[in-house]
């Protein structure tokens, strides 16, 4: 029997609101929560990378954090250079805050000086790079030209 037209429809939406395809139903941490399982949440990035053959970026911050929102604020404002992320990198907020450190998760990683930070891993798991976010400013915002050098230093493939 075939499906009548609205039934073919309804299914394309749901998968478009939900971003699954054939392979993958993940859904990106976009906030930092001191609520979510940080672990699990890792896991379901090291999952999708692995299949879409992109590396993750560990993104440690939280709601607090003013250069955390300002670092949000960049890649809102900067659709260029979130797309090249989005297209090389599974995106994952952890949560460190007064309510939930994630000390144990963030034990497997080096010493954090200060927040935002950015820790890069391959498909694997394993540590690629970790990027003090201060280096990546110019004043009081963030620096393309040095997001980008960032971004594009640690693509698949492209690993020192």
């Amino acid at each position: 029997m075939l499906m009548k037209p609205i039934g073919v429809f309804i299914i394309f939406l749901l998968l478009c609101l939900f971003g699954c395809n054939k392979d993958s139903c993940y859904i990106p941490v976009t906030k930092f929560d001191p609520t979510r399982d940080a672990a699990k949440d890792i896991a379901d990035a090291l999952t999708e990378a692995r299949t879409t053959g992109r590396n993750v970026i560990l993104d440690v911050g939280g709601e607090w954090c003013i250069w955390c929102k300002r670092l949000d604020e960049f890649f809102a404002q900067n659709d260029s250079v979130k797309e090249f992320m989005e297209k090389y990198y599974v995106v994952v907020k952890v949560n460190w805050s007064k309510e939930n450190k994630n000390e144990a998760v963030l034990s497997r990683y080096p010493k954090i000086p200060g927040y935002p930070h950015l820790f890069v891993l391959d498909a694997s798991g394993n540590l690629l790079h970790s990027q003090n976010t201060g280096d990546l400013e110019s004043g009081d915002q963030h620096d393309r030209d040095k997001v980008m050098a960032f971004l594009q230093q640690w693509v698949p493939g492209a690993e020192k």
